[in-house]
């Protein structure tokens, strides 16, 4: 029996993908729940699995192409594999033994499966005239990466092997380029940046604030918080959170958002965290923030980094948001300027802490202090809404009493 492998149902905010990686090849055999293609959106990767036991019988759509939502990639053959079916899979992943003298003479492009040689490396395969089959692979399923072939270009070939003659193009200078597509998401996110950049009226207005109180009711409890919420630890982003939903309840058009002619005010706090991933910069919101306590705060972000780092956020988890926080202080930067998240009108930059000398009541005094940055759209927002906003959050942060006496 065949069954189709089929694309995922996309939301509507993401009316298609592109096909990334096939871990299998036709005629392999596959378990039911195993990977088998990742599909890349605009917002995240979405991993495919078996629906069945049996073999790959044919892929129906390559790495590169475009899909819809329950589109069918891929067939696969209920049962097991067929010997004929593997024993050529094996065929093509395996690499020849170092006597074999037809391997050193094969074309590159015609030596090995282009499945198993990344584009990058195949690009510099055919450079240097090289054959695919003389270099192992040390990518997934034996897949040749760009560093298998330059370590096998500054390898010295043996003294009895007659010497193939190379063009290095530069590989002894390092010197060499690569050219690689860019990924949906990296294209988005560069999309919506220069988007905000261009279709609102973008301002930055910043403030500093010091530290020492949170620090100090930090360092103080810490180990006990840790360990009244099994094992969550306190850091500075649910004081953040907590100040500017406080902040936002006071000033409403900070927490609104533009349609074309028409201004939507929200009526709750969706707060965005800025996440570094592997693929590129990922915001998740925090569902109705207002009513979170700081301990769940702080899960839900550990766990939204957790799952940027392996790929695992949804798509549901990106969608929405009123409010985006960004924190490059965990990078070392001391001052930069958020950059919109449209349709949201504004987003609060924090940074790094760092002691500096402060006039304290006429005396000088060594504090730790951070710079906040506030990028809000000028077209929604006032310049006296916009300080009084960021001169909020600095008072609510440097008397965190005021978070608990909302005043």
């Amino acid at each position: 029996m065949t069954i189709e492998i089929k694309a995922p149902t996309l939301p509507e905010s993401v009316p298609d993908g592109t096909i990334a990686t096939w871990y299998k090849k036709e005629g392999e055999q596959v378990a039911r729940d195993e990977l088998l293609v990742d599909i890349e959106t605009d917002k995240v990767v979405i991993e495919v699995v078996s629906p069945s036991d049996g073999v790959l019988q044919s892929i129906l759509k390559q790495s590169g192409e475009t899909i819809v939502s329950n589109e069918a990639v891929g067939l696969i053959q209920e049962g097991s594999a067929p010997k004929t079916a593997s024993a050529k899979a094996k065929k093509a992943t395996s690499a020849p033994e170092k006597g074999d003298a037809g391997a050193s003479s094969t074309p590159a492009t015609t030596a090995a499966d282009d499945s198993v040689v990344s584009p990058a490396a195949k690009k510099i395969i055919a450079e240097n005239q090289l054959s695919a089959n003389a270099i192992a692979g040390s990518g997934k399923a034996g897949r040749i990466t760009k560093e298998d072939v330059l370590n096998f270009l500054e390898t010295p070939a043996p003294a009895a092997t007659p010497a193939i003659p190379q063009v290095r193009t530069g590989s002894t200078l390092g010197r060499l380029e690569e050219r690689v597509p860019m990924s949906r998401l990296r294209a988005k996110v560069a999309e919506r940046l220069l988007q905000a950049s261009q279709s609102t009226a973008m301002l930055t207005t910043f403030n500093e604030v010091n530290m020492h109180a949170v620090m100090e009711i930090r360092n103080r409890y810490k180990d006990e918080f840790e360990k009244a919420h099994d094992g969550v630890r306190l850091g500075f982003m649910s004081f953040f959170v907590r100040a500017c939903i406080e902040a936002l309840k006071r000033f409403p058009a900070v927490n609104a958002s533009i349609d074309g002619n028409d201004i939507i005010y929200h009526g709750y706090q969706d707060i965005g965290v800025a996440v570094s991933s592997p693929r590129g910069l990922v915001v998740p919101v925090l569902r109705n923030a207002d009513i979170l306590g700081m301990a769940q705060i702080e899960k839900e972000i550990r766990g939204f980094g957790e799952k940027a780092r392996d790929g695992k956020l949804s798509i549901e988890e990106m969608t929405g948001g009123t409010f985006t926080i960004s924190n490059g202080g965990v990078f070392g930067s001391l001052l930069s300027t958020p950059i919109l998240n449209p349709p949201q009108t504004a987003i609060l930059g924090m940074h790094k802490i760092q002691d500096r000398p402060m006039a304290v009541n006429g005396e000088v005094k060594i504090l730790p202090m951070m710079y906040l940055a506030l990028s809000y759209d000028h077209r929604m927002i006032d310049g006296k809404e916009a300080v009084q906003f960021l001169v909020t959050i600095k008072d609510l942060l440097e008397d965190p009493t005021r978070l608990l006496l909302e005043i």
